[in-house]
């Protein structure tokens, strides 16, 4: 799969197997930035240190913004558990601190709601924490809703802000 997107300061692509550490590290500080490493959150998902392969299963993607080589963050969709065929779920949308503000989260928004209509999906789920006040703002911005309470079974009980759109 060889997608790719630039702009004048950062590359949007899929992930590689080489990021697993990285982007995994970027997901922990970040949750410890915001006070949100909890348990049933992706802090402690064992997932989080292998998401090349969990995102290689079909109708999933994960993208890597980098610039100059250096990894600023990322983040994808997933059909999780429990969800409705049509449905899949936007997950782990993290940014170094210095990354975000500049479109850089956005753009990897953008690319997972893309290819996720390419999978033939038809609406995208999220799960986030009140902590993370700016990516609320952000998911608002692109037309995400809130809902009553979760979908499916995606194992982070330590979300109680779930949010859904149309694509």
């Amino acid at each position: 799969m060889a997608l790719q997107e630039q702009d004048q300061s950062f590359t949007i692509r899929p992930i590689a197997q080489a990021d697993n550490p990285l982007i995994a590290k970027i997901i922990r500080s970040t949750l410890e930035e915001f006070g949100a490493n909890k348990p049933g959150t992706v802090y402690y998902d064992s997932t989080t240190d292998h998401l090349f392969e969990l995102f290689e299963a079909e109708g999933a993607g994960y993208f890597i913004a980098e610039q100059d080589g250096e990894l600023l963050g990322g983040g994808g969709f997933f059909h999780s558990d429990g969800l409705p065929e049509d449905t899949c779920e936007l997950v782990k949308m993290y940014l170094l601190p210095e990354s975000r503000g500049k479109g850089i989260g956005a753009a990897i928004i953008n690319k997972s709601i893309e290819v996720a209509k390419q999978s033939g999906f038809k609406k995208m789920y999220l799960e986030t924490m009140p902590e993370l006040k700016r990516a609320i703002t952000a998911y608002e911005k692109f037309g995400f809703e809130y809902l009553n309470g979760p979908m499916g079974n995606t194992g982070h009980h330590g979300c109680s802000v779930w949010m859904c759109k149309l694509l």
